[in-house]
């Protein structure tokens, strides 16, 4: 179905000015047509000084665009990614060919590298190079006005891009100049045709820098803009015909472009439109059809064998089996130690360091800096290239423009393997991860859990010694989310490394991690085992994201202090005056419609705020003047029977020996 569109009226005042710039530029366009003599069409542009201007201008152009990519496409790079002193400057120089009058341009030329210039002499008496009045003169100076399409262009395709891209192909073991190569160049491909197409054009139709510098030559520096100039003397006619082709091959130029000065970079386009659901592996995986939570025995692709690894266990990582030990200072202040095989899962609110630890490690971040050893070799002072730390970003960052097994090839090729050997086994992973059938495809054309698990593939078979996963299930619905994240748990079972798994997500920190990391304004607050985390939480934000009611306060002789003014009666004893954190689970929170009698010592009245569905209970936010907000967990049946709504009056109870301290 179309997408329908609503039409604006323009206001007359904006429209009758829009309508006479247009008719302004488009008058001397219908001048040249209206005056062009068409029946002698052919005899000018055929005549000898019109096709040898016109041989001359293709070699200029093409010669000129050489140039400009091999000068440009560096210069492109380094504004859109090297933050340096002079920025600016350089880019006003890049820019200041497009304003610069042309002839000044050449003056300028004829003052840098003419005879009596800055360069001039050297080049003639070093090289015997005179490069006025020469083919190469014409050259040069095409390259100066048109170089700068060129270099915008390319810049505003890779300040479109997003690094992780490059970051992602950077950990799985390419050096720089192979990532920009195999993957920033064909990603901001768009940007490069079109800059690449503007900067011929310009070229193609130089004039004023060109007849400054390099003269009027024919046959050596006289070009078709050249001719026309020329024509326009004694031939006005066959000069119109002449102009009327470069009108014509400038407005193919634009007309091929359709508007896309700037370009644009694969990564910028919406990759998730037009993606297929979630598709079940091939008959006989077992793959997708396995439950969260579920064992390793769930399906032959949950336990088959790792590629090239006997007895079902996944083949251990290159140099793996390495304990881990990283000294973070910087904005994250921490130390960090796990044995091999060991799994830990980073958790903390937005801010608190999750992702900068993980760049630290990764050596991509002037935030916080590393001192990293993965067994006994230290990688502190190698590039993320080298470290053998493979990153598994949040988006997945799988290159648009390579096929899944391309992808997941990507890291062995990177690392010295044959293409056969590594495009073999890459297929192996793929296999084992449930996703083999989809080795031609790209990207786009798979959805969100397929993705997620061709990323993690590309990741193992880069064989690192440290996995690091930034938030892998986040953009992935509740069902999808289960089939991944039981197939990641799987694979993790058999990884020889060190995992770390940043998430927000309390069923992956639990299902996932041998430990869990809390970090808090970039310290660690907690890294405990998730059992103890779930039981004692030491931080209210944990608290809330494991389901729990979390209220600091400070105890006393009868219980806990709260902020607000409220006390709560605790069973436990902690030493008077200290901080401590009150963690009441919602299914120990009673709701009543009337004052409660008995045995709770800690009743409040309050008002319900909000009803929410979690699987077959109601979870009910109730706020109160004396407590802090309190969720209380029901069934629904207790809610119909209460006559449970939003802005209810009620009364909650919670019983002391419910209520766990703990320390801060």
């Amino acid at each position: 179905m179309s997408r329908l569109r609503t039409r604006t009226r323009p206001p007359l005042a904006l429209a009758l000015p829009a309508l006479l710039a247009v008719a302004f530029l488009l008058l001397p366009l219908i001048g040249i047509l209206s005056r062009t003599q068409w029946g002698e069409l052919g005899t000018h542009l055929t005549s000898p000084g019109v096709v040898e201007a016109l041989k001359l201008s293709l070699v200029v152009s093409l010669w000129a665009l050489g140039l400009s990519l091999l000068l440009g496409v560096p210069l492109a790079w380094l504004l859109a990614r090297v933050p340096f002193r002079g920025k600016a400057l350089v880019r006003s120089l890049v820019l200041l060919p497009m304003v610069l009058p042309p002839t000044v341009g050449g003056v300028a030329l004829l003052l840098g590298f003419g005879r009596r210039g800055l360069l001039g002499p050297w080049l003639e008496d070093t090289f015997g190079i005179t490069l006025p009045f020469h083919t190469s003169g014409a050259v040069l100076a095409a390259t100066f006005v048109a170089m700068p399409f060129l270099v915008i262009s390319l810049e505003g395709a890779l300040g479109g891009l997003k690094q992780s891209y490059e970051e992602t192909a950077a950990s799985l073991g390419a050096p720089p100049v192979r990532v920009f190569f195999t993957v920033t160049l064909p990603m901001v491909a768009p940007g490069l045709v079109a800059g690449a197409a503007l900067t011929w054009a310009r070229a193609l139709g130089e004039f004023g820098a060109t007849i400054t510098f390099a003269g009027n030559l024919p046959g050596t520096t006289q070009t078709l803009p050249l001719q026309v100039y020329l024509l326009l003397q004694d031939k006005p006619e066959a000069a119109t015909s002449v102009s009327l082709l470069l009108l014509a091959i400038a407005m193919g130029v634009l007309i091929a472009l359709r508007g896309r000065w700037t370009g644009t970079p694969v990564a910028a386009k919406d990759s998730g439109a037009g993606r297929p659901a979630e598709e079940p592996a091939p008959s006989g995986s077992g793959q997708d059809a396995a439950p969260a939570g579920g064992s390793a025995a769930d399906g032959p692709a949950a336990c088959g064998p790792a590629p090239g690894a006997p007895g079902g266990k996944a083949a251990p990582a290159e140099g793996g089996g390495r304990p881990l030990h990283a000294e973070v200072t910087g904005f994250n202040e921490l130390t960090l130690d796990a044995e091999p095989g060991t799994t830990i899962a980073v958790v903390g609110e937005n801010g608190a360091g999750k992702t900068t630890l993980l760049r630290a490690l990764l050596g991509l971040t002037p935030r916080a800096h590393a001192r990293l050893r993965l067994g006994d070799t230290d990688v502190t002072a190698l590039p993320p290239h080298r470290r053998q730390v493979a990153w598994v970003p949040q988006d997945g960052a799988l290159f648009p423009h390579l096929t899944a097994l391309a992808n997941t090839a990507y890291g062995l090729r990177a690392r010295g393997a044959g293409r056969a050997e590594a495009r073999h086994e890459a297929q192996a992973w793929l296999d084992r991860l449930g996703v083999g059938h989809l080795a031609r495809r790209k990207p786009a054309q798979l959805s969100g859990g397929q993705a997620q698990r061709v990323a993690l593939a590309r990741a193992l078979a880069a064989r690192p010694r440290l996995l690091l996963l930034d938030e892998p299930l986040a953009a992935l619905d509740q069902t999808t989310r289960a089939h991944v994240r039981h197939t990641l748990r799987t694979h993790l079972a058999g990884f020889d490394g060190v995992c770390l798994i940043v998430t927000h997500d309390p069923v992956e920190a639990v299902s996932l991690a041998d430990r869990v990391l809390v970090l808090s304004e970039g310290r660690t607050l907690q890294d405990a085992a998730p059992a103890e985390v779930t039981r004692r939480p030491r931080s209210p934000w944990v608290a809330r994201m494991l389901g729990r009611n979390a209220w600091p306060g400070t105890t006393s002789a009868d219980g806990l202090a709260l902020g607000p003014g409220g006390r709560l009666v605790v069973a436990e004893a902690l030493p008077e005056g200290a901080e401590a954190l009150a963690i009441i689970a919602p299914e120990a929170v009673s709701v009543h419609r009337e004052r409660p009698g008995g045995s709770p010592r800690n009743v409040w009245p309050g008002t319900i705020r909000e009803i929410t569905a979690v699987g077959s209970r109601l979870r009910v936010l109730v706020g109160s003047a004396e407590v802090p907000d309190l969720v209380a967990e029901v069934t629904p049946e207790a809610a119909a029977e209460l006559g449970l709504a939003d802005g209810a009056a009620v009364w909650t109870s919670v019983k002391a020996t419910e209520v766990t301290l703990v320390r801060l």
